[in-house]
């Protein structure tokens, strides 16, 4: 398959493909790894049944598949198959999809990143909605939070997304870490060249940039359920920081613990993760979804028996 090309999908939320919702069913996925505990799945299905649609949402978990697990574009390929309208891109596939799908939304051409696939006319659309999903839940969270300096941990296809949203936000200046240094280089030289020269930063000493940031997002996949821990010591973390914490399985992060404790001000992944689906739910079908039921589906997840498939 051909690189996916680089000009725009048409206009709309991400430049959405809609989907005739009422014509055919709905099936529709989240490819990833380690993520039984989604709650993706339950927002979703609970949407659907809300609006009369025939939605089912599976786990494509590649943790889970054997060895040799299938490859990216065989699994494509068998979503393609299997008449999938598409599905949602996690950890840690956000980048390495991009040169097998056909077309771009402007977004996640300008961030290299893509977390919501749609298959149209037999063609594959990359989307990102994660910007949105994690500007607005900033917006209605952390209102005027001090947003001088700020230290962005993870600079992959989240962390992408995460940095176009702070900056877009009014932070003046974006301190980016990563193990892997040459990615944090790399993001700090593509956010530069869009919101402007000394915009953001790569840095290599996190106990330096934690002490000179007003706050702290993790946009790492430490602290998952799959890899427990924090992104960073937790001296570097003082009481007049805001933490912000992208992972939501747990929703309640070994991160952000230990901030609440310090009585720092703080923000879960909820927010990104709700807003972010809302947007995908609609470029599956074509509906604007109502945000407070999805929200109340996401908060409805921890009261119900657990389950295997998230």
């Amino acid at each position: 398959m051909e690189p996916a090309r680089t000009h725009p999908l048409p206009e709309g939320p991400e430049g959405r493909e809609p989907l005739p919702s009422q014509s055919r069913a709905v099936l529709v996925g989240l490819l990833g790894r380690g993520i039984q505990l989604s709650r993706t799945p339950a927002m979703h299905e609970a949407e659907a049944r809300a609006r009369g649609i025939s939605y089912v949402y599976r786990l494509i978990d590649a943790d889970l598949m054997g060895e040799p697990a299938p490859s990216l574009a065989d699994l494509l390929r068998f979503a393609e198959y299997l008449a999938f309208t598409g599905f949602n891109v996690t950890f840690p596939f956000k980048q390495e999809i991009l040169p097998l799908l056909d077309e771009l939304s402007p977004a996640a051409r300008e961030l290299g990143s893509v977390n919501t696939v749609v298959f149209r006319d037999g063609r594959r659309f990359g989307h990102n909605t994660d910007v949105w999903g994690f500007g607005e839940s900033f917006r209605r969270e952390m209102g005027e939070a001090a947003r001088d300096a700020i230290l962005l941990l993870g600079a992959g296809g989240a962390g992408a997304a995460v940095g176009h949203a702070l900056l877009e936000s009014g932070v003046h200046r974006l301190r980016i870490a990563d193990v892997e240094p040459a990615k944090a280089a790399q993001l700090a030289t593509r956010l530069s060249r869009r919101f402007g020269p000394g915009r953001a930063e790569a840095v290599a000493d996190v106990a330096t940039a934690a002490s000179r940031s007003d706050g702290i997002v993790n946009a790492s996949p430490v602290g998952m359920a799959k890899l427990p821990g924090m992104p960073l010591p937790a001296a570097c973390i003082e009481p007049r920081h805001w933490v912000a914490d992208i992972v939501y399985f747990p929703l309640e992060t070994e991160l952000l613990r230990h901030a609440r404790r310090l009585g720092c001000r703080t923000m879960s992944g909820e927010g990104m993760a709700v807003f972010q689906a809302v947007r995908a739910f609609e470029l599956f079908t074509g509906v604007t979804p109502d945000v407070d039921r999805m929200k109340a589906a996401f908060a409805a997840f921890d009261r119900a028996p657990t389950r295997q498939t998230g």
